[in-house]
């Protein structure tokens, strides 16, 4: 085969590969939305939607993991042609996550649609799903562009998603304290803010992918990292005295 033909068919069967990776990144963030939504609506059926609709991503990701591997064996490709491949494959199962993760918000809504509201937490993790789904449409369009400039303003925003994890932790603990009545929505709302802050996480991982695969270099600076709830310590027992 000739080079120039080998490559344009390289191209080729890689564009396809990235054409089904953004959809498969549309996907994932409508389920973001739609699980956010669920919670704050408190509705239940929204919830399973979002649960029943995960397989799709799942799918998608082990078409992609097929595609890829059949692009490497057939044209063993090396240098920036070999970022290329191996960068869409870390951000096709960084997606694969976050869709776990926006289903595992609204496998716990089901739960807390059962009981009663706790303040202002679900408009709180609400606006943290919108920032994170934010942060992974521009992502997307970084992707695209090779947008290493964009990319690494994202991987930096992240820290908004964590100082809004810190301050709804810290409120669902004072929640839990005043009336040990709530713990178990409580206890279900901070797995889910975690999620969401989780989701912000692989986003700034595909962000640093972006960076990788335009320069071949790792981003040199440490992300700012502002989530502090695995070092808070609290007292079980005040929580279950209400103390």
């Amino acid at each position: 085969m000739e080079p120039s033909r080998g490559l344009a068919s390289f191209d080729h069967e890689l564009g396809r590969i990235e054409s089904l990776l953004l959809e498969m990144g549309g996907v994932v963030e409508v389920q973001i939305a739609e699980a956010a939504r669920a919670l704050v609506t408190r509705d239940a059926e929204l919830g399973e939607q979002v649960r029943d609709n995960d397989s799709r991503v799942d799918e998608m990701e082990i078409e992609i993991d097929g595609l890829a591997v059949n692009l490497l064996s057939e044209h063993q490709p090396a240098a920036q042609d070999l970022r290329r491949v191996v960068s869409t494959l870390k951000v096709s199962a960084s997606l694969e996550r976050i869709g776990d993760y926006a289903k595992n918000v609204a496998k716990r809504t089901t739960v807390v649609a059962k009981e009663q509201p706790v303040g202002s937490a679900a408009a709180t993790i609400r606006r943290m799903a919108k920032l994170t789904q934010g942060m992974l449409h521009e992502v997307l369009d970084a992707y695209v562009a090779r947008d290493i400039a964009t990319a690494d303003e994202i991987r930096n925003r992240d820290e908004q998603v964590d100082q809004l994890h810190n301050a709804l932790f810290r409120e669902l603990l004072t929640v839990m304290m005043e009336d040990p009545r709530n713990i178990t929505a409580c206890m279900h709302l901070l797995f889910i803010a975690k999620n969401v802050e989780r989701i912000g996480d692989h986003v700034t991982g595909m962000a640093e992918q972006i960076h990788y695969l335009v320069s071949g270099e790792v981003p040199s600076a440490e992300r700012p990292k502002g989530d502090v709830t695995s070092y808070i310590s609290v007292d079980a027992a005040d929580v279950a005295e209400g103390r």
